[in-house]
């Protein structure tokens, strides 16, 4: 890629027309969160809903097809939480920063820098799980057909982990320039896409080859390669917000990007190693827990959109109005952000732990399934509202680079769901006691995550 783009010594570097500065610095809080976070939330919401008819095109393939997939989603959305809210959330924050300073030519270096990045994590994490794979999905409770047919589906998705990693880093730079749009409809185009793709692979229509779990990996690697030649393209255009130009490897800049996004990526492996601890203990007990559990918990996913887009939205006018010395204003945009988003997931909650067998009837009738995904709906949904201000002061800290408190959270948090792991694998616990205890995990990481947010200054 870096031979075919222009150094920046050939075309000196100058803020686009269309940045949209000002836009931040100014004006309502709750409005421009909206404004921002809008186009984020309404795209990942349909790819969110394309992951879920892949779930429904997986399960005709059987219950070991759903178990399969069920191992290998935690260690994706690791693998995705990392990359996006992790380095990708590191990656808007000094853009958003340079970008408020108004050091456009220091934004690009930053994007240049994030591709270089993503190249390589992703080929350590392609690496790590193809070797790793099997022992890991096994740890987890795979065993038989189930545990065969998660290796394969996982060597397909993470085979395709260097591009994937550099698609989400570039969308992250794009949005802390304050281009949300362009983003969303790249994402959006690629769910498009892939709910297309993903049941002709799976089921062989319309004379493809039926390829079964391994075709919804092949699906999605094929969309991601073609995201991301979508987005290096309109990133190479003049009237881009933030162009993408090879430029020379400079230390403080890996400094600025990875002394955030590393403490970031530790807090994303803690979260999803709290999926992954509650996976272990539901396949300690039946391959229909683990099936449960994993039905149940990607509901969560549909959370995910509203909490990413806020929360990105929330990095880029924090960084941005930090960058341009208006603390203050930085601190209320947080503020806010954590209301709006914590009243939207909590009605969520509260509807799903009512009348879990909304979501439960949509993908089985299996009352084995049913019973442990209802156990975990009627104990953790009704903290969704909670894990929302968890994860905005996540967000918000990544924004003021002040990562101190949102880390002893997820320390926290993850402690909690490894104990009640060791206590079901140890046979001292129930699957339902826990699902109490991460309950309990979750309600003092946000206290946690409160008090840090009230004692940590963002003006030093």
């Amino acid at each position: 890629m870096s031979a075919t783009l222009a150094s920046p010594a050939d075309k000196p570097s100058a803020p686009p027309d269309n940045l949209p500065v000002n836009r931040l610095l100014h004006g309502p809080l709750l409005s421009n969160l909206i404004r921002l976070a809008l186009p984020t939330v309404a795209v990942l919401f349909v790819t969110t809903l394309v992951s879920v008819a892949e779930t429904y095109f997986v399960s005709s393939l059987g219950l070991g097809a759903i178990a399969a997939v069920s191992l290998v989603v935690p260690v994706m959305v690791m693998m995705t939480t990392i990359a996006s809210a992790g380095i990708g959330g590191a990656v808007s924050s000094v853009i958003a920063r340079a970008t408020g300073a108004r050091r456009q030519d220091e934004a690009e270096s930053l994007a240049w820098h994030a591709v270089v990045i993503g190249a390589v994590a992703g080929g350590l994490s392609a690496l790590v799980v193809l070797l790793a794979g099997p022992a890991l999905y096994r740890s987890l409770g795979g065993s038989g057909p189930s545990l065969d047919q998660a290796v394969l589906y996982s060597n397909i998705l993470f085979g395709g982990a260097i591009p994937f990693w550099i698609l989400l880093l570039l969308q992250s730079a794009l949005r802390g320039a304050g281009n949300v749009k362009v983003p969303a409809l790249i994402i959006l185009g690629g769910a498009v896409a892939g709910l297309m793709l993903s049941p002709l692979l799976i089921n062989g229509w319309l004379g493809a080859p039926r390829m079964g779990v391994a075709g919804a990996g092949v699906a999605q690697v094929l969309c991601n390669i073609a995201a991301l030649g979508v987005v290096v393209v309109y990133m190479r255009l003049p009237s881009s917000t933030l162009r993408l130009r090879r430029y020379p490897l400079q230390r403080k800049h890996f400094s600025a990007i990875l002394g955030v996004g590393l403490l970031s990526s530790i807090n994303a492996v803690m979260s999803a190693t709290s999926v992954n601890a509650l996976t272990a203990a539901a396949g300690a007990v039946s391959v229909a827990a683990i099936a449960g559990y994993g039905i149940a918990s990607r509901l969560e996913m549909l959370l995910v959109p509203v909490m990413f887009g806020f929360g990105t939205a929330a990095i880029t006018l924090v960084g941005t109005n930090l960058g341009a010395g208006n603390v203050a204003r930085a601190r209320c945009v947080a503020i806010v952000n954590v209301l709006f988003v914590a009243g939207v997931v909590g009605l969520g909650g509260l509807l799903v732990s009512l009348f879990p067998q909304l979501w439960l009837g949509m993908f089985t009738s299996d009352s084995a399934v049913m019973a442990v995904g209802a156990q975990y709906l009627h104990v953790v949904a009704p903290f969704y509202a909670v894990i929302g201000v968890i994860f905005e002061l996540y967000f918000a800290g990544q924004g003021a680079q002040r990562m101190r408190w949102p880390m002893t959270a997820s320390v926290v948090r993850c402690v909690f769901a490894l104990a009640a792991m060791a206590l079901v694998l140890q046979g001292y616990a129930s699957l339902h006691t826990a699902f109490v205890l991460v309950a309990v995990g979750i309600a003092v990481a946000a206290a946690i995550s409160l008090a840090g947010f009230l004692r940590t200054r963002w003006d030093r």
